[in-house]
């Protein structure tokens, strides 16, 4: 009995510490407020300013306010036009959301001047505000984790919980107007799981889901064994703790299991009857205790034996897929919607056509154009390939990746349907003689700094980290604002956890673009990826393609060439004749950053968070690159393709080699950043 009360007590103690250990969000201060960097700033006095301050009121309003509704209002017209949306968050008083939203028309002034577009997140309510539509649209990038810093006792039924409570929260949450749940699981006797999910209320139910999706993926990388966590995005956002955190409870989901009996009156001194009870008590408490931990160290056992073997024997890609199991992973179009939409794959429509088939345009009945991935039954590119990608990028929600809508299997045909980009691929614009001059330095380092946002996502901000391993001019696809696109996702590799790199016996990418260890030993990570990313870097800065590369100086290929001129200090000589006009200081940075990418240490080339941090930020100081890798291969052959074409397009010629006059340096003085 002392031994029950004594740890009675302790739990007690324990729990006090952590609610003292949880850090409230204060309703002052915002929980995020997003600046984005890449948009333009409005003039003080324009029309703009003027819209937009008219549609602040509107925002927040003076007089009573539904809590239960969000509003979303437009003001001005044309180029002018500004689009509006305000929420009170689920949980806030009619009092505290108005005095949030009257904070929020004033901080998102002060903290984003004179920005074209902002949002600002407090813990009662929402605020945003942009040049361009944003109405049901779902931005689940992460903006801001905060975790409870106690770790669980028992981790594996703690995620076994919790996984349990935050799918049921996500599904309840969508279903609802309010876009709001909140719910209870139970984890011992003693404690339970208090969790939300929320939504913003103009998404529908199916964004909804793939919003909390993306926030309940993040918890094994951002709060794993923690016992409590809050992660937001501007779209959605979740909580967990073990203590009740929000009114109106309902009881756990899982009632608690039964305990043992409780212990039977006392006896009076002398009596054996009592004790002869008690010492049976006692055998059958302890038999029982031997028999349960027996259970629970066996289960431990076969599931670590389980696991080693499933990593032993894991292949890179399924094979061993059924189409059954295909079609029900993602929206399935019929093969007959599909011909009228492309007109019978007529020649007409053809994108292009490369080593896994051809790429067709087509026109849906409700004027939506798709990009339809048509596989050649000669193709190497199997249904294990397939279901890689439709698993992979059917997740993946991010600007600066490609959407997929869905996949077809039908009459022997294995088709991929994509949002229709456009501007094709990159290397029509960047290796082609016409294009290519379409391409000034601004353009170029947008792409740049594109392609590095959509590799951050793959890496750190998506469900689980990917890798995508055939990462190439080809495979980047510029939509009609000529933002980029990050496409090709069959030879995607995806981990889970910490897990960070992996081995592979099937080399898959583009001879060129592979980092020497993944060439030469089968050895991927996130460094792969980036390595990939610097020889990118630098053909968009060149306008220079590294396989097959040739020069006057007899460069065995674009890295050697690069190196030559970052030793002799000639770095501006490697631009492409065709810019004009760069400025030089961001020109030289991004060389600085591409050569060190392509380092032949993996542990020397920086992670894409550094990237992006370089990118966006000139006051970083960059180190010193060492000489870069050695490149595989002189030809840009795919081990598991035929051609080199893009999936999605036709190749142009090669680079012109016309004369244009070359970039101007502005005059700035460069020696500073010269080799030392």
């Amino acid at each position: 009995m002392h031994f029950l009360v004594s740890k009675y007590i302790h739990l007690l103690l324990f729990s006090s510490l952590l609610l003292l250990s949880q850090v409230p969000i204060s309703a002052e201060d915002p929980v995020f407020t997003v600046c984005p960097p890449e948009t333009s700033n409005y003039t003080l006095g324009s029309q703009f300013e003027t819209n937009l301050n008219r549609l602040f009121p509107l925002l927040s309003p003076n007089g009573s306010i539904n809590l239960t509704s969000y509003y979303n209002y437009t003001s001005g017209k044309d180029n002018n036009i500004v689009y509006g949306y305000s929420q009170c968050m689920s949980g806030a008083t009619e009092e505290d959301c108005k005095e949030c939203l009257k904070n929020s028309t004033k901080e998102i002034i002060r903290r984003c001047s004179n920005r074209m577009e902002a949002v600002i997140r407090y813990y009662n309510c929402i605020l945003r505000y942009s040049y361009r539509s944003f109405f049901s649209q779902s931005d689940s990038g992460i903006r801001t984790q905060l975790i409870l810093t106690q770790d669980a006792a028992n981790t594996t039924l703690f995620n076994e919980q919790l996984g349990s409570l935050m799918r049921s929260l996500t599904s309840e949450a969508a279903s609802k107007q309010s876009k709001f749940a909140t719910g209870n699981i139970y984890l011992n006797v003693f404690q339970n799981i208090s969790g939300l999910a929320q939504c913003t209320r103009d998404l529908s139910t199916g964004n909804c889901i793939a919003c909390l999706d993306m926030m309940v993926g993040r918890i094994p990388q951002c709060c794993d064994k923690k016992m409590g966590g809050n992660i937001y995005s501007v779209s959605c956002n979740i909580r967990y703790d073990p203590y009740l955190f929000f009114a109106n409870s309902q009881p756990p989901t899982s009632p608690p299991p039964p305990i043992a009996d409780p212990p039977p009156p006392s006896q009076p001194a002398g009596e054996t009857i009592g004790g002869k009870k008690n010492e049976s008590r006692t055998v059958i408490i302890i038999a029982v205790s031997v028999v349960i931990s027996l259970v629970i160290i066996s289960t431990i056992c076969a599931c670590l034996w389980t696991r080693n073997k499933a990593i032993r024997r894991k292949p890179d890609i399924r094979d061993d897929v059924s189409e059954d199991e295909i079609t029900s992973m993602s929206l399935t179009f019929d093969l007959g919607t599909l011909r009228t939409a492309t007109s019978n794959f007529s020649d007409e429509n053809k994108l292009g056509e490369g080593g896994f088939g051809s790429v067709y345009k087509g026109k849906l009945s409700d004027g939506m154009e798709i990009a339809v991935k048509r596989l050649s039954r000669r193709s190497r590119q199997g249904i294990g390939e397939l279901r890689n990608e439709v698993e992979l990028v059917k997740k993946l929600q991010h600007r600066n990746l490609v959407r997929l809508f869905g996949c077809c299997l039908e009459a022997n045909e294995m088709m991929l349907i994509y949002e229709y980009v456009p501007n094709k691929s990159l290397d029509t614009f960047l290796f082609g003689p016409i294009r290519r001059l379409l391409l000034n330095w601004d353009k170029r380092f947008e792409i740049i700094k594109g392609i590095a946002r959509g590799l951050l996502y793959l890496h750190e901000d998506s469900r689980l980290r990917i890798i995508h391993r055939d990462l190439k001019a080809s495979n980047i696809l510029l939509d009609a604002d000529m933002k980029p696109k990050i496409s090709d996702f069959g030879m995607a590799r995806l981990f889970g956890g910490d897990q960070t790199q992996g081995n592979t016996e099937r080399i898959a990418g583009t001879y060129g673009y592979m980092a020497p260890e993944y060439a030469m030993r089968g050895k991927f990570s996130t460094k792969s990826d980036v390595f990939s990313f610097g020889i990118l870097v630098l053909e968009i800065i060149t306008g220079k393609q590294n396989a097959g590369f040739g020069d006057s100086q007899n460069s065995s290929n674009l890295l050697d060439h690069t190196w030559k001129h970052w030793t002799k200090g000639k770095m501006l000589e490697l631009m492409d004749r065709t810019l004009d006009q760069c400025p030089t200081q961001e020109v030289l940075r991004c060389i600085h950053m591409g050569l060190l990418c392509v380092q032949e240490d993996a542990i020397e080339r920086p992670t894409m968070p550094s990237v992006v941090l370089m990118l966006n930020n000139d006051t970083v100081t960059l180190p010193v690159p060492l000489k870069p890798a050695f490149v595989v291969g002189a030809s840009m052959v795919r081990l598991d393709q035929a051609s080199t074409d893009s999936d999605f397009h036709a190749s142009e010629s090669d680079q012109s080699n016309s004369t244009v006059r070359p970039c101007s340096v502005n005059e700035v003085s460069i020696t500073e950043l010269d080799p030392r």
